[in-house]
């Protein structure tokens, strides 16, 4: 160990940093994860938290358009055994919730599996943990701010106001809607007795929308009718834009103002799946759920396993409680509630609501497309459908707050620890006390990102990035357990290693599952990561350079 490594492990007796100035597995010691957590000011975050509103970001986080939408697809191939798809997934979240849970009480900073890894595994894996969470949390509040958008023209639609494809959606999204449009249109001329949302209908708009003919394309960009810039069509998803905006300003002036709009949205979304599962309960007829295992589950255990495969990105981001830690007024005690908490309870809705609608209609027959709120009008019920699109509106302008709140905390961390610039990331106002320039960043990010690009392969790069730091943090827990057994531990992961070994077989199953291009997706986003690291975060590292301030 070089002379600079003593120095600093002799000021933190019984506790050593790595094992030299050069090793990429530098470990942050414990004792100034705790020094940091202490530390108040003007420069530092503002503890505003308390159970309720940790609770509410984790409700906030996980309860979005999934639940109305991912339903109808889950439940072809689990049909009524959907319910158990539910549970499935849920236990591999259970299991990595219960591994956040020691960590967030141990350590009570705000950078997440970031910080986690950073105390266990070292400073390498840090890094990989906190570019990743990247995927997570920006890219994932880009995605998000695309559905926000989607349900906002349906909501506008109600009111019979249109807006222009190419104002609402970015280029290529506006042309395949512009495509799907008139392939629609093309299918019920084609067959009229085909009913709109239903496989068969769906199958020949695909149909359709395969072949590519003239006709089809002519009818699509007339349709669009998108302006041109040097001579080429150009689309700007606009309300995607503004939201990300609105979301970033309550962000930017305070943690606590952000905290209580989230919970107001919370109990609007949160009272709308009660009235789903409420008002859906009297119209069951149980003998859509079968009368036996077979009727139950068509496909066999592997159906109700391809069913939680899917759904399972109904689930993400509870996780981001934990980067709230250092905005937590009692983190020892709250942020196990907060992060457990939320969890059962968006699994108890997610059971009802998929035994709702299995029951209210037979599952060959419920709408890939729009499930839930297609089972209400099937009934005669159009206000309630208006109203589950409503629901759907606040769910996703909620999980869009929680996860820019989890992506501008990471980084705050990762600046702290000298791997991003200071002075830009770790910047906090001194009067709202966010990270605010961070914020504004991250924020207009999203804006663009979101208003430009098509987001369904981005979407599918933040589940494979959420599971990774779902299978790291599982694997911390282990570690530190056998490095540190003595470190007092406010919450305890029960059954260890039982817990986060079946949390990495099942998490890392499911990101088997995701296929090779993810994969290779994700591998190309860690290598641009690895450039980053080795150009600057390691000559700039607080824990491998610790004259650096």
């Amino acid at each position: 160990m070089t002379s600079r490594s003593n120095d600093l492990a002799a000021a933190i007796p019984g506790e050593a940093t790595h094992n030299g100035d050069d090793s990429l597995f530098a470990k942050k010691p414990i004792s100034s994860l705790m020094e940091e957590a202490r530390e108040t000011g003007e420069h530092s975050l503002k503890r505003t938290l308390g159970p309720f509103q940790l609770t509410a970001l984790g409700v906030g986080a996980v309860i979005g358009a999934g639940i109305f939408v991912l339903s109808g697809l889950g439940a072809h191939y689990a049909g009524p055994g959907l319910m158990l798809s539910f549970v499935l997934s849920g236990l591999g979240c259970a299991f990595a919730a219960l591994c956040y849970a020691e960590f967030a009480a141990m350590i009570p900073l705000a950078g997440s599996a970031y910080t986690y890894a950073y105390a266990t595994l070292g400073e390498i894996f840090a890094w990989i943990i906190g570019w990743d969470l990247t995927l997570e949390y920006a890219m994932g509040a880009s995605t998000v701010s695309s559905g926000w958008s989607n349900h906002f023209i349906e909501l506008l639609n109600i009111f019979h106001i249109k807006m222009p494809l190419w104002l609402a959606y970015d280029h290529w999204t506006a042309l395949r809607t512009a495509e799907n449009l008139v392939a629609r249109q093309m299918a019920q001329a084609f067959d009229p007795n085909l009913v709109p949302g239903t496989q068969a209908f769906l199958d020949r708009v695909m149909t359709i929308t395969g072949a590519q003919s003239p006709e089809l394309l002519q009818r699509a960009h007339a349709l669009m009718a998108a302006p041109r810039i040097f001579g080429a069509e150009i689309g700007f998803n606009l309300p995607a834009f503004i939201i990300a905006l609105v979301i970033t300003f309550i962000l930017v002036i305070g943690i606590k103002e952000s905290a209580s709009f989230n919970a107001t949205i919370v109990v609007i979304k949160v009272s709308v799946v009660l009235f789903v599962i409420g008002l859906g309960s009297r119209y069951i007829n149980t003998a859509n759920w079968g009368h036996d295992w077979h009727s139950f589950a068509p496909y066999g255990f592997s159906g109700i396993g391809a069913g939680a495969a899917y759904i399972f990105f109904a689930y993400i981001g509870f996780d981001a409680v934990s980067t709230t830690a250092q905005e937590a007024k009692n983190p020892q005690r709250d942020l196990p509630i907060g992060i457990i908490v939320s969890l059962l309870v968006c699994t108890a809705l997610y059971i009802m609501v998929a035994g709702v609608l299995t029951g209210m209609v037979h599952w060959q027959d419920i709408n890939i497309e729009a499930p839930v709120a297609r089972a209400f009008l099937d009934r005669g019920l159009p206000i309630a459908s208006h109203i589950i699109t409503v629901g759907a509106l606040a769910g996703l302008t909620s999980v869009m707050l929680v996860m820019l709140l989890g992506q501008t905390r990471v980084l705050y961390s990762m600046a702290n620890d000298g791997l991003l610039p200071k002075k830009f990331f770790a910047a906090v106002h001194p009067k709202f006390r966010t990270p605010y320039k961070n914020t504004m960043a991250v924020g207009l990010l999203a804006a663009i990102v979101g208003s430009i690009t098509p987001i369904d392969d981005i979407g599918r790069m933040v589940n494979i990035g959420t599971l990774l730091a779902f299978v790291i943090v599982c694997i911390a827990v282990m570690v530190l357990r056998n490095t540190n057994p003595d470190q007092p531990r406010p919450f305890r992961t029960p059954w260890v290693p039982f817990v986060p070994v079946m949390g990495i077989l099942f998490n890392g199953y499911m990101m088997y599952k995701l296929g090779w291009v993810n994969w290779a997706r994700l591998i190309i986003w860690l290598v641009i990561g690895m450039v980053v690291y080795f150009s600057y975060s390691q000559y700039h590292s607080r824990v491998r350079n610790p004259e650096r301030k």
